[in-house]
């Protein structure tokens, strides 16, 4: 069978979220209001981001010391040769920073795909979101939308996250991995879903179907 796999970055490939470390390190008070806003969808991640970022005291060389202590789950690679050998595509779509996930691909020596939201810093830091889709704006990167331009024809697409802004792909997912926040909403609106810890859970559980 053909498959392609869209997984979230922050959280899933990650072990933590690196955009909440660097609010949690770097944001004076305020940004717990900002960020509750945004999970009632009454900010885009746009706004929502560009708010908490103007409360950051920290230079681009702060953020980067952080996010490089950041630890990757330790099997995603593993999952990437997985689906190599059998042909599956695999693609990282983030509504995180682009600057996190360069510096956390080059720590580890990973090679795949991704989209996500572009980190600026020119003595503040802002983000542009050169993925988002006019017709909603919630996501500073809309996953459905990519979903739906990524896949070929007679793909199974599978999809594998953990947070808030997962919750629109996996309704559009034919399989959906998660866990944490994901695997709440997706038990509470019946879509059906299979819980992970690791990548290597999903390898398992990949190869028995």
């Amino acid at each position: 069978m053909k498959r392609v796999f869209f997984t979230d970055f922050d959280g899933t490939v990650t072990r933590t979220d690196t955009c909440a470390a660097m609010v949690e390190a770097f944001a004076a008070d305020g940004w717990q209001e900002i960020n509750e806003m945004w999970e009632r969808k009454e900010l885009s991640t746009e706004e929502c981001a560009n708010r908490i970022f103007r409360l950051f005291n920290a230079c681009l060389e702060d953020v980067r010391k952080l996010v490089e202590t950041v630890e990757m789950d330790g099997s995603f690679k593993d999952f990437l040769a997985f689906c190599r050998r059998r042909g599956y595509r695999v693609f990282v779509l983030s509504d995180g920073y682009d600057f996190n996930i360069e510096l956390i691909f080059k720590k580890y020596g990973i090679d795949v795909p991704y989209y996500a939201n572009r980190m600026v810093y020119d003595g503040g830091f802002r983000i542009e979101c050169p993925y988002n889709s006019p017709d909603c704006g919630n996501c500073g990167t809309c996953k459905k939308r990519l979903m739906e331009e990524l896949r070929e024809p007679e793909e199974q697409v599978i999809y594998i996250g953990d947070g808030y802004s997962d919750t629109c792909p996996a309704a559009h997912a034919d399989l959906v991995f998660a866990k944490g926040t994901l695997y709440k909403y997706c038990r509470e609106k019946g879509i059906p879903v299979m819980p992970f810890n690791s990548f290597r859970d999903i390898m398992e559980t990949v190869e028995k179907l």
